[in-house]
């Protein structure tokens, strides 16, 4: 290792963006070692929705033409434990899950920590588009400069020693800026489409998926009700349906109809028209900071104005987040949201600050 080079692993999908963080990251003097991580063995390599051999071989020939060192390591047993059970699991009980949350969480800023310490490294970085701002000997997670890209969402759980050694080398870049510079320094993937799917879901969807891994832990067909709890029709099983959801219901009511609620101590679900999706206030549970002040001012039970973020594509709004008990938040919207769905992550800002989130819990805790 160089004397004069601060060393960083970086996680390499084989795709443009974690591609061209590789050569940011060189061009700004740092030793690079390239982590592809084997998460998930894909059963059609033909799909752009898993981490196949393709994006393996991607990775090492990008690897190759930047002159940085490259590994593959196996993480699929931490892969399934963490994140594709708590999935099938959580549509099992009639939540929503955020796998790609659990995964950066629980997988991946883990694995790289690990190869860091391998490697002797100071840093990781991925090729996520969200920035880190040091300032005063601290690390600040911010939404990155292309909103229509941003990921921190996705990163508020990571931790606050993640936080501080993480290097997100994009975030400062627009999509079409990543993609501009992979073609002018010649690398293979610079026009390589997006993953746009859950990276381990078939084609088919996530229904026979979690058929196929606890079919013993079906629930089976069950009712759909209105909201005073009046029979409608039969549903083909609760992990088939998600808050907010609207096709694929398989009843026909004269009306447009959506999933309001799920109710799976009943195995019963909830259909109404669009305004019974609209709430105001919900609880969040297993609640984390990134921020010691907003931290120290939560658990003294101050109440906090933030914006507040309840799905990848939702836009923040402000909200009241107050502590009610231990990691467990009321959050009060000023104004009412709609489709508010149990097991999705909510992340609280401050501007483009990330300060922290937790997961959208049921009514009852």
């Amino acid at each position: 290792m160089s004397a004069t080079k601060e060393r960083v692993v970086l996680a390499m999908s084989g795709g443009v963006d974690s591609s061209v963080s590789a050569y940011l990251l060189a061009r700004q003097g740092y030793d690079v070692v390239g982590v592809t991580m084997r998460l998930y063995v894909c059963p059609d390599e033909g799909t752009r929705r898993c981490c196949s051999v393709k994006d393996r071989e991607d990775a090492k020939e990008v690897a190759k033409r930047l002159g940085i060192a490259h590994v593959v390591i196996d993480g699929t047993q931490v892969f399934k434990d963490k994140v594709i059970k708590p999935f099938v699991d959580a549509y099992l009980q009639g939540l929503t899950p955020s796998p790609c949350v659990l995964c950066n969480q629980h997988v991946k800023a883990k694995m790289l920590a690990e190869q860091a310490h391998v490697f002797g490294a100071r840093f990781i970085a991925t090729g996520h588009y969200a920035r880190v701002v040091r300032s005063g000997g601290r690390a600040v997670l911010c939404r990155a400069r292309d909103r229509a890209k941003d990921q921190s969402y996705f990163l508020f759980s990571i931790g606050e020693d993640c936080l501080e050694r993480l290097l997100l080398p994009v975030g400062d870049y627009t999509k079409e800026d990543i993609r501009s510079i992979a073609r002018d320094i010649g690398l293979c993937v610079s026009d390589k489409p997006d993953s746009q799917e859950i990276c381990f879901v078939p084609k088919e969807g996530y229904v026979p998926l979690v058929e196929q891994m606890a079919p013993e832990r079906l629930r089976g067909s069950g009712d759909f009700v209105d909201i005073e709890g009046r029979r409608l029709g039969t549903h083909r099983g609760i992990h088939a349906y998600t808050v907010g959801q609207r096709k694929g219901l398989g009843i026909a009511l004269g009306t447009r109809q959506y999933v309001v609620s799920i109710r799976p101590e009943r195995n019963e679900v909830v259909l109404g028209d669009e305004k019974a999706l609209l709430r105001t206030t919900f609880m969040v549970q297993h609640v984390s900071f990134l921020c010691k002040e907003c931290k120290t001012a939560f658990e003294r039970g101050e109440t906090l104005t933030r914006l507040v973020q309840i799905r990848s594509r939702h836009r923040a709004r402000p909200a009241r987040v107050t502590k009610v008990g231990d990691e467990i938040a009321e959050v009060q919207f000023f104004e009412p949201q709609t489709a508010i769905a149990p097991g999705q992550a909510a992340v609280f800002y401050d501007g483009e600050r990330v300060c922290g989130g937790g997961f959208i819990a049921r009514d009852v805790l």
